[in-house]
């Protein structure tokens, strides 16, 4: 593979990345005179995030003080800066030798050649949740200490109003009830709209929230035997029902086109009866509506409910000069109880049993349990492949056009032509 052509995929992968790290001139590792420790830069985008930031210095302050070899370094930059810096940093061999990674763009820095694999950690990585370990080709290039989950939220006295089920982990709603429910709502006259699906949001959200919903329509972004065609997945017969239902809530009255800047407080103002959002909304919807909430499952529309997976992970770099020291670091981190602290002070979702035993309301019978369930049993990874930027991008753009009234057969061929592509012309991604 080609330098340019590398660099030209990390260009790639960092426009969605929002600033995996910043502008820096560091990297590497600092060569240490001899008896002197070896320095380990690690980058973060946690500027800002005042409780994940103290996790992750709590970590390297232990370490650092359980031995003596190596001396981790955090730099922390704002989560939205300096994405160019990243590229150069990245073409100059001068990344970190450990960095904090968004999941889904995983395998495109592992394809260009600047994630290096996780050596000696299948046992313990073993124990953490699928969703929790970045993979590309088969190998394991970093792991996450928390997620979250997608979730509808309601309330049961809503519900009742309009003679819908609380639905359950075992028995989600049917595409039937749902929209039946829906058609109570819309009827009543008592919501202009009664879902939020956060249609006014951007990016990410477009892919990381609807893409279940096409999965659990039968479709797919791309097809997962050999992830180089979404021919047939993605503009088949499920593919475009799926589009159908979506521009048809649209249409129909049922979600605004673009939603409200903040779907979660709009729903806690009585503006929506339905909220299709994420875990993170639970702890303000708990202190407005107590017991009355309601955390339901995806709906299942027809192959079962689907979730997204895969948040913030740590790897190294094959800058690193010394790949060991960051391999004996991210081991050290990987403990339970490191885990925990992270999930526990960002109010996350611990990535495995062990640390969810140890957060408040992970626990089998814990408030929150429902999520981890969710993440468990409903989990769809995005697709992990070089190309799933592009691809991201792609469905984005497709899936509101088709909102706003574009064709779906046609708006999805053409979507399946611009990433078969893409994926074309890099050869599928081929190690």
């Amino acid at each position: 593979m080609s330098s340019v052509k590398k660099v030209a995929a990390l260009a790639v992968s960092t426009a969605v990345l929002l600033g995996a790290a910043a502008c820096s001139k560091g990297g590497s590792s600092a060569p240490a005179a001899e008896g002197e420790a070896v320095t380990l830069e690690a980058w973060t985008r946690a500027a800002g995030n005042k409780e994940e930031l103290a996790g992750y210095k709590a970590i390297i302050d232990a370490f650092n003080g359980s031995q003596s070899k190596y001396e981790v370094e955090l730099k922390e930059f704002p989560g939205d800066s300096c994405n160019k810096t990243v590229v150069a940093a990245a073409a100059a061999k001068k990344l970190p030798c450990l960095l904090d990674v968004d999941q889904p763009n995983v395998a495109n820095w592992a394809w260009a050649g600047y994630l290096a694999p996780l050596e000696g950690m299948d046992d313990r990585l073993a124990q953490f949740m699928p969703n929790a370990v970045a993979k590309w080709n088969d190998k394991a290039y970093a792991y996450g200490f928390f997620d979250v989950s997608l979730t509808w939220v309601s309330r049961k006295s809503v519900l009742k109003k309009y003679d819908m089920r609380v639905p359950t982990v075992d028995q989600p709603w049917t595409q039937d009830e749902f929209m039946a429910g829906l058609k109570k709502m819309k009827a009543s006259g008592d919501y202009k709209f009664p879902a939020d699906m956060a249609t006014g949001w951007t990016g990410e959200w477009w892919s990381y929230g609807f893409a279940p919903q096409l999965q659990s329509f039968g479709g797919d972004q791309i097809n997962r035997t050999d992830y180089k065609s979404a021919a047939g997945v993605l503009n088949g017969p499920q593919a475009v029902t799926w589009a159908k239902w979506f521009a048809g809530m649209a249409s129909e009255g049922y979600i605004a086109k673009k939603s409200g800047a903040d779907p979660v407080q709009d729903f806690l103002n009585g503006k929506t009866a339905l909220l299709w959002n994420g875990s993170w909304a639970a702890p303000n919807a708990r202190k407005k509506f107590g017991d009355d909430v309601v955390f339901a499952p995806p709906v299942d529309f027809g192959t079962g409910p689907k979730v997204s997976g895969g948040s913030w992970v740590w790897g190294h770099s094959t800058n690193c000069s010394d790949p060991a020291g960051a391999m004996e670091y991210l081991k050290f981190a990987a403990d339970d109880k490191w885990v925990a602290k992270l999930a526990g002070d960002t109010g996350n979702i611990p990535t495995t049993e062990g640390a969810a035993a140890q957060v408040e309301g992970y626990g089998p019978d814990g408030e929150n349990r429902i999520f981890l369930d969710f993440l468990k049993k409903f989990l769809v990874m995005r697709p992990e492949t070089p190309g799933y930027t592009f691809i991201s991008t792609e469905f984005g753009k497709t899936a509101q056009d088709i909102l706003n009234g574009a064709d779906p057969q046609k708006a999805l061929d053409q979507a399946v032509r611009n990433i078969d592509a893409n994926q074309s012309q890099n050869d599928f991604f081929q190690s």
